[in-house]
């Protein structure tokens, strides 16, 4: 490697272009190999540097997203959910119901792949360049009661809220106090045709009520979250069941 390559790489360092100097020797004997013009040499650095930071970029959202687990939707089985089409999952898959802020409602017993489904949605915005965040219903609560004194909770409601798609696993798992349903509804209010959000759930809307304990609160948060709604009713047996890992 001679005094100028290196030059030139400690400029693209200078520029922030790591990833591209430490690159640029193979470009140069693949530009040399190839005969490229100048255009050409200039266009694979380019095209180098944006894939890179195009993967960072995705790498961070999917850190951001706090997802439990990443699994996509090829390792989703689609063949045990008779509520859930080839089709359907096809339209979910390209995301277009993001852009418009519908919400989805998954609804299910436990195991039958509700929060798969749900992570690996999450996954395919995240590729697409939306930023994403996963919170269960639990943890969500927490972050709602301790936003206002606790630094850590501050900085996940903010991005929670800055959030093209928000989703909550383990809706109404358990009854909440009048608090927790109103600091709830703030929340959803604040994402209202905003961002889109993911629900999982293994109790129908119309059991919210009971576990909300506040008829009023019940309705003004299903209002908003059905104004733009597909409900998934998902069936089949349980994942977890099937796969369990026997001792004996």
């Amino acid at each position: 490697m001679n005094h100028t390559v290196k030059e030139i790489q400690s400029q693209f360092k200078l520029l922030r272009l790591a990833e591209t100097a430490e690159e640029l020797p193979q470009l140069l004997r693949e530009a040399e190999k190839s005969s490229w013009t100048y255009l050409e040499f200039l266009e694979a650095i380019t095209h180098f540097e944006l894939k890179k930071r195009e993967a960072k970029s995705v790498e961070r959202r999917l850190k951001w997203a706090r997802f439990p687990y990443q699994k996509t939707l090829l390792e989703f089985s689609i063949e045990a959910q008779n509520s859930l089409s080839e089709r359907q999952l096809t339209q979910l898959q390209e995301i277009n119901w993001l852009e418009q802020q519908y919400n989805l409602i998954l609804l299910g017993p436990p195991g039958v792949g509700k929060t798969h489904l749900a992570v690996g949605l999450g996954i395919e915005a995240i590729n697409k360049g939306y930023q994403v965040y996963f919170v269960t219903m639990g943890e969500l609560i927490q972050l709602l009661k301790t936003e206002e004194f606790a630094h850590k909770s501050q900085v996940q409601m903010k991005r929670l809220r800055a959030s093209d798609l928000v989703i909550i696993d383990d809706l109404m798992y358990m009854a909440m106090d009048q608090r927790e349903a109103n600091l709830f509804f703030q929340m959803i209010n604040h994402l209202y045709e905003q961002s889109s959000i993911i629900l999982t759930s293994n109790k129908s809307p119309d059991q919210w009520g009971e576990l909300m304990g506040d008829e009023g609160i019940t309705t003004a948060i299903l209002d908003r979250l059905l104004h733009r709604v597909e409900v998934i009713h998902m069936n089949g047996d349980s994942y977890r069941m099937k796969n369990r890992q026997n001792l004996f």
